[in-house]
């Protein structure tokens, strides 16, 4: 691996998620697992797990209300305590039976009113834990036509995020995630990068468009979406996962390395791998049968090596093949580095920043899971229910 490459992967960082270190499942069951967390500050020691076996997950992103606590400065305080930040905090207007016919877009003005008021919290949430981005994602939509009339929910939609938008201070960004459906199933509010787009550019600078890898209908050229938000300056953040059918949130690599590999070379052709680039690398999976650390950090490996594989594209030789009309030819340049195995450099990557070449044999060893297991025992294990 070239220096460069060497030094911007250092220099990654990958936000991992606090529900993905709780119970989850599908729509039919939830899957307990031993040692899972039973609060926000024990989400906080897995996230600081995955970060000090993998010296790139330095944020764990929270959800509100999963995570509420009564005093956030005390836990922003924990997580500095166990070597991590706070990073990302999600608004959450999709679980309550108020929000049934949607939240910020619902027909009526006293739900509108509560869905929005949460968002104003969460900006709240973000002054106390000095976390730099909101993340929102709407469910609203309708299942039926004539339900209700789709140019109205725009505009509703519209004046929520205005109101969010204005409430924010300093540095801080609103990312706004888009989904092809689930469960709006006849009309979505927010259904693809466009949708999120022309409302991100009817904001201002702040406003930016999040892409969860899992939200495209099959077939979707990511990557063209990518470098299309690029070249606006509105790409503000990912959601790696990796789907097969619908919004799967499998570990991000496990469906198709090779998209997450092409989604990865436009970012490192533009030169926005690191934290100065403005894009956010979050992931947001649910692991429902496989161990949850692990998963997480293999994740986390998955990215860095894709990550890894875009570097090593020789962006010389493929300018010259695709001004020169080589069309196999600038092909095989792409998929040179693609077919490169760069775990060996990843391994002696991680030796030469102190920590074990092996993240998850090392975290296996290390008895965390073990000892967690024995400690969180009584309460009740955080997750959701189905």
């Amino acid at each position: 691996m070239t220096h460069t490459a060497a030094a911007v992967l250092r220099r990654q960082h990958i936000e991992t998620p606090s529900w993905a270190y709780g119970n989850s499942g599908t729509r039919f069951k939830v899957f307990a697992q031993q040692g899972v967390p039973r609060n926000a500050y024990e989400k906080i020691a897995d996230a600081a797990t995955v970060h000090r076996f993998t010296g790139v997950a330095p944020t764990v992103a929270l959800h509100i209300p999963w995570d509420r606590v009564d005093d956030y400065h005390h836990l922003s305080r924990y997580a500095a305590e166990q070597g991590i930040q706070l990073g990302t905090i999600n608004a959450n207007v999709f679980q309550d039976d108020d929000y049934r016919l949607g939240s910020v877009t619902n027909p009526d003005p006293a739900v509108r009113r509560k869905a929005i008021e949460h968002l104003l919290e969460c900006v709240d949430i973000m002054d106390a834990t000095g976390s730099a981005d909101l993340k929102l994602w709407f469910s609203d939509g309708t299942n039926y036509p004539g339900q209700d009339d789709l140019r109205s929910r725009q505009d509703r939609l519209a004046e929520a995020l205005q109101q969010a938008n204005s409430r924010l201070t300093g540095s801080q960004r609103l990312l706004l995630e888009y989904k092809l459906f689930e469960p709006a199933f006849y009309a979505t509010d927010v259904p693809d990068w466009g949708t999120a787009y022309a409302h991100c550019v009817e904001l201002g600078p702040r406003a930016q468009v999040v892409i969860d890898t899992g939200h495209h209908a099959p077939g979707t050229n990511i990557e063209f979406i990518v470098a299309f938000l690029l070249r606006q300056n509105k790409l503000g953040a990912f959601d790696f996962n990796s789907r097969f059918y619908a919004d799967d949130d499998l570990m991000a690599g496990a469906a198709d390395p090779f998209q997450l590999f092409r989604i990865m070379n436009e970012i490192a052709a533009a030169d926005a791998v690191t934290p100065d680039g403005g894009i956010a690398f979050m992931l947001d999976q649910c692991h429902n049968i496989e161990p949850k650390i692990q998963a997480v950090i293999r994740s986390v490996l998955n990215v860095q090596e894709a990550t890894a594989k875009a570097l090593l594209v020789d962006r010389t030789a493929l300018a010259a093949a695709q001004k020169a009309g080589e069309v196999l030819g600038a092909n095989d340049i792409l998929m040179d580095a693609y077919h490169t195995d760069v775990r060996p450099m990843l391994r002696q990557l991680r030796e030469d920043m102190g920590l074990d070449p092996d993240p998850i044999t090392a975290y296996r060893r290390s008895g965390y899971l073990e000892r967690v297991t024995a400690e969180r025992v009584g309460g009740t294990a955080a997750g959701w229910g189905a």
